[in-house]
């Protein structure tokens, strides 16, 4: 036994002894002391001859090239930059022809081969740099390679221009899976994918050829260098099956083809090979315009839940190979495998990388982490995951590196078997078999959560119950009184009516137009639908008819979109929330049926009732946005749209259940609305000012930057916000001085600026885009009204309100506060608005412009008739309580300024109640209806109904607001 072997099993001793030995022939004598004399090499030396006879042989057979990479160092550190080295190692050859550069490329992928095993072997490397150096070197020698063949191929047929551009083309090579992700394991295929940007032709002074012949051929030219094998071996073996249309496609094709082919003909597979797409070589700046252009193929906007059923579906057809190969011993593709591992991490990248860009990852384990961050994986989990990954790609790696041989599969022999256990730091074959099994199992578990069949929400019991209603479904059409008898027992009401929609929605166009597959899904989900309907025994059977109409209404809706179809398949309990709410509330069912993003909202039953604190929304639209492109503002837009909808989605669903009052869910409301006015001014401030610069004046011989903001009047303003309330705004700047105007090169007067600020302000408000609008906007409420500036100057502000406002714009005045903008200039309108509001005014002249104003509203605005009251605008409804107490403000306020500090009616009752300016009755009846007239209003919202409702219901209420009305005003 000699130093070098003297730490190995006893099966391995021998081998390596006689490796050494041969070694001390061949190589000079100086070569085996510098070995012997080296502590870091002499002590790896025999682990690593002894689990890798591969770099044993080189270092037999290329002595000298053994001996120069010993000496260079680089088998101690982290290597530098491949690319550079190999492009020096290439340069030693010039001229280089094309037998020189397969040589060359041979030899510098061996030597480099052999430095990375040594150093995974020996433990100095951990696994991402392992992985990256085997990339990289891939990279490198793509590279390499086609700059080489270009420059020839250019010699030959002419430089490849684009017919658009009338520039040259040049081929763009995208790595695939492991490349691609920068995972490539040790002795590994490359699946690349071969690009162009334009069609076109040559310019050659023989004969011109197409684009599409050019770079074919040097597609063929770049494969046969990197995989024909020589005297020397191979570089890597090329697989381009994963290009559009596979083994039939053309090898390459030009991006508008490229393009195409993904919209229109490939398959879900695809989607998942292209989560790794990379540019590794050629045109970069070109090639990452064609993965930005593909990106909308590979992440969808939405949850994309379909991906559950495809990649279940890929799993099986791999399980089946598995099966039949014999390949359950397979540490890629074997149960508990590492692709188990990618699956489990990538179904989500599909399903959720459109909406959360961060996951849009080609990295393995930097997305295992951002799933944990999302809360789709625990902390538990995770680790397991990524412990489970370490080992099995450790363990690929070493059993590749044993013989650069292509293979995942378990070694049957003892030899081998030992070689790869004592890599990974087992005493013995059945000590790593042990560590695998435990790696294994955890990598199941974890897959069959996340990939797992569909949930079965149906207990044994209700299955045949299930099936009449499959029964019911499937022969709609054939035997109306079967079908209206069923509808009956199941405790419909209006069962013609219904049969004949449910008849009508199955012969529409609709359904005539799905696919197999999606016609499969419609199958199941219409009867569950039906059956968790019926299940509900909502007593009230009108609402339990138009639950009816509003699911098939929303089930037609999205019946030609097949994530929101797999989503119910996939995730049951979604679907029975979704009953519920459609049952509760025609106006959630109209949203959903707009906006079936919204389903998204209802994965996890929790968090539908888990509404976030007012103070927390602004960091969660801000975390929602932060990963979205800067300068892309309609994805910005359409970001803002769905975090209001689910957000008000939340409210509506917790005032229902009866979690919050109709008080708190306003102040949601609201809260949500001034979140994303902020967020629109801060969008809009960036767009004009990116244009003119900042508005600037000069006082005193200093330049400011004038300030601007946004107050909120209404029911915005007063907090008192319900569902699909108008925004009633004013837009005000502190601009004064002299020099006023921006800074910017197309420098505009402040007036300008301000002016184009609140115009994108309503803009990206008002405008539907694909998610719709956020809020209608009413400015007319600003000085001037419509004939007004569409934003004032404060000092124009505060003389308009002293001298030319009318009494009921000092009312409006109560229920107004700036909600968004510089911090001073909200002050300076709180202080205006005090000021305004704490004037000293005769109460005779104020009851008498209350009364006249509100005569004129009622005459314009109120829609009651004998049996019908109009809850807002009536005679005792909303309307004459918030005038009630506006007026008593506008009077009392001189001597109460401290009444100023709240806009809302219900706080300002409190107030004149405890100070005895009114008395507890009559502060307790008006508080009492007002809070009974929100509650009924929120209530028809939910139901899409106007706030009307029977007069006889409402006449001790509004005779109790009539009679104040009268005591107070008249």
């Amino acid at each position: 036994m000699t130093m070098i072997t003297a730490n190995l099993p006893e099966l391995l001793q021998s081998q390596v002894a006689d490796y050494w030995q041969d070694y001390q022939s061949k190589a000079s004598p100086e070569m085996v002391q510098f070995i012997l004399d080296t502590p870091s090499l002499r002590d790896s030396i025999g682990k690593v001859w002894a689990c890798s006879p591969f770099v044993a042989k080189y270092a037999l057979q290329q002595t000298q090239a053994f001996a120069e990479l010993l000496r260079s160092g680089e088998l101690l550190q982290v290597a530098e930059d491949c690319q550079a080295r190999l492009t020096q190692y290439l340069a030693s050859f010039e001229p280089l022809n094309e037998p020189l550069l397969m040589s060359a490329l041979r030899r510098f992928r061996r030597r480099e081969m052999v430095r990375i095993a040594w150093r995974d072997v020996a433990g100095w490397a951990d696994l991402p740099e392992t992985l990256l150096a085997l990339s990289r070197l891939a990279d490198a020698s793509i590279e390499s390679a086609l700059t080489a063949h270009y420059e020839i191929l250019c010699q030959q047929f002419g430089e490849p221009i684009g017919q658009h551009t009338g520039t040259k083309q040049h081929l763009i090579v995208l790595g695939m899976g492991k490349l691609g992700g920068q995972e490539l394991n040790f002795s590994s295929d490359i699946d690349l994918i071969f690009a162009y940007p334009e069609a076109g032709e040559t310019q050659s002074p023989r004969r011109n050829r197409t684009n599409q012949e050019f770079f074919v051929r040097l597609g063929q030219l770049l494969i046969n260098t990197l995989n024909q094998i020589t005297a020397d071996g191979f570089v890597f073996r090329v697989d381009m099956r994963l290009r559009p249309f596979g083994d039939s496609g053309p090898l390459a094709m030009h991006f508008d083809a490229m393009e195409e082919y993904y919209q229109s003909h490939a398959r879900d597979w695809e989607r998942y090979a292209l989560i790794k797409a990379r540019v590794v070589a050629g045109d970069k700046a070109q090639g990452e315009s064609l993965l930005k252009s593909l990106r909308p193929f590979i992440y969808r906007r939405y949850l994309d839940y379909g991906a559950f059923e495809s990649l279940r579906n890929m799993k099986a057809l791999i399980d089946q190979e598995t099966r039949r190969k014999g390949l359950e011993n397979n540490l890629k593709l074997g149960p508990g495998g590492i692709r188990e591992v990618e699956f489990s991490c990538q179904v989500f990248q599909l399903i959720r990388g459109g909406r959360q860009p961060d996951l849009q990852s080609r990295h393995l384990l930097i997305t295992l982490t951002r799933l944990q961050q999302h809360g789709l994986l625990t902390a538990e989990e995770t680790e397991g995951l990524k412990q489970a990954y370490y080992f099995l790609r450790f363990a690929e790696n070493h059993l590749q590196a044993i013989d650069d041989r292509q293979t995942q599969t378990l070694p049957d022999d003892a030899l081998n078997q030992l070689r790869l256990a004592f890599g990974m730091g087992c005493a013995n074959w059945t000590e790593f078999m042990t560590q695998l099994a435990a790696h294994q199992e955890q990598v199941q578990q974890v897959f069959s959560r996340v990939i797992a069949p569909v949930e079965n929400i149906t207990p044994d019991t209700e299955k045949e119950l299930s099936r009449e209603w499959q029964t019911f479904w499937l022969h709609t059409r054939q035997d109306d009184t079967q079908a209206i008898a069923k509808l009956t027992a199941a405790g419909f009401n209006q069962t013609e009516e219904l049969l004949t929609h449910l008849q009508r929605f199955a012969q529409s166009s609709v359904v005539q137009r799905l696919s197999a597959r999606a016609r499969e899904r419609l199958d199941k989900i219409v009867p569950l639908t039906l059956q968790l309907l019926a299940a509900e025994k909502h007593t009230d059977s009108q609402d339990y008819d138009a639950a009816f109409h509003r699911l098939l209404d929303l089930i037609e809706a999205i019946a030609l979109r097949s994530v929101y179809m797999a989503l119910l398949i996939e995730r049951p309990k979604v679907l029975q929330q979704v009953v519920k709410l459609c049952l509760k509330s025609a106006w959630i069912a109209e949203q959903m049926t707009r906006y079936p993003l919204l389903l998204d909202e209802l994965l996890e039953h929790r968090d539908l009732y888990n509404i976030l604190n007012p103070a927390e929304l602004d960091n969660a639209l801000q975390a929602q946005l932060a990963h979205l492109p800067h300068d892309d503002v309609e994805m910005q837009m359409d970001s803002m749209r769905q975090f209001k909808r689910a957000h008000v989605l939340k409210v509506a669903a917790s005032e229902l259940s009866g979690n919050l009052t109709v008080e708190v869910a306003s102040d949601y409301l609201a809260a949500i609305a001034d979140t994303l006015t902020r967020r629109a001014l801060s969008l809009a401030w960036d767009h004009v000012a990116s244009k003119h610069g900042q508005p600037s004046y000069t006082e005193q011989g200093q330049r400011q930057v004038a300030g601007f903001c946004i107050v909120a009047y209404g029911k915005a303003g007063g907090i008192e916000l319900s569902y699909g309330s108008d925004l009633d705004v004013v837009f005000l700047h502190d601009s004064h001085g002299e020099q006023q105007h921006t800074d910017g090169e197309k420098s505009v007067d402040n007036n300008v600026f301000f002016a184009r600020l609140a115009q994108r302000i309503i803009h990206i408000l008002t405008t539907n885009t694909a998610a719709g609008h956020l809020y209608e906007v009413d400015p007319r409420l600003r000085p001037g009204g419509s004939s007004g500036l569409l934003v004032s100057a404060f000092d124009a502000f505060l003389d308009y309100q002293r001298n030319d406002a009318w009494l009921w714009e000092h009312q409006a005045l109560v229920r107004a506060r700036a909600i968004a903008g510089d911090l001073a200039c909200q002050q300076r309108f709180e202080a205006i608005r005090h000021e305004i509001l704490c004037l000293s005014r005769d109460p005779e002249k104020v009851r008498a412009e209350v009364r006249e104003m509100r005569l004129k509203m009622r005459n314009h605005l109120d829609k009651s008739t004998s049996e019908i009251f109009d809850i807002k605008q009536g005679t005792g409804g909303i309307t004459d309580i918030e005038f009630i107490v506006q007026g008593m403000l506008l009077t009392w306020a001189a001597q109460y300024p401290h009444f100023t500090r709240t806009t809302g009616m219900l706080p300002l009752l409190r107030l004149f109640n405890e100070h005895h300016l009114l008395t507890s009755s009559c502060c307790d009846e008006l508080s009492e209806a007002y809070r009974l007239y929100r509650a009924e209003t929120h209530k028809l919202a939910l139901q899409n109904k106007p706030a009307l409702a029977p007069a006889t219901h409402w006449e001790r209420v509004r005779h109790n607001v009539q009679h104040w009305w009268t005591t107070l005003i008249e």
